[in-house]
């Protein structure tokens, strides 16, 4: 059986992937085993957290997942990001912190 780097790097290490709420009331806390988050929806969105991963917020909008499975941090980062993709006109959203989000004039351009 042919080990991976990744499985060696996660074990050892450990993986995290880093995720920022941009926008006006949107925050995150951690309730148990569940990720609740306010999105701007009429209500709060809550995620299960899998089996093996670490979620921690820090300042209601910075979201931290961790473990050793590099995809499962990856799969599990992609569906919270899924509930609100960053948007190019205000860039409200959920991104990575690593992320760049091309921000787009509007409205044929705003009149100064």
């Amino acid at each position: 059986m042919m080990l991976s780097v990744n499985v060696i790097v996660g074990v050892s290490k450990g993986f995290d992937k880093k995720l920022q709420l941009v926008g006006v009331g949107y925050r995150a806390a951690v309730e148990g085993n569940d990720l609740v988050m306010n999105l701007g929806f009429s209500h709060p969105v809550r995620m299960a957290i899998p089996e093996g991963l670490a979620v921690k917020v820090e300042e209601n909008t910075r979201i931290i997942v961790s473990g050793y499975d590099k995809s499962a941090i990856g799969q599990f980062a992609a569906t919270i990001k899924k509930w609100r993709p960053p948007e190019p006109y205000k860039g409200k959203g959920i991104r990575y912190m690593d992320e760049v989000v091309r921000r787009k004039e509007g409205k044929a351009g705003k009149k100064k």
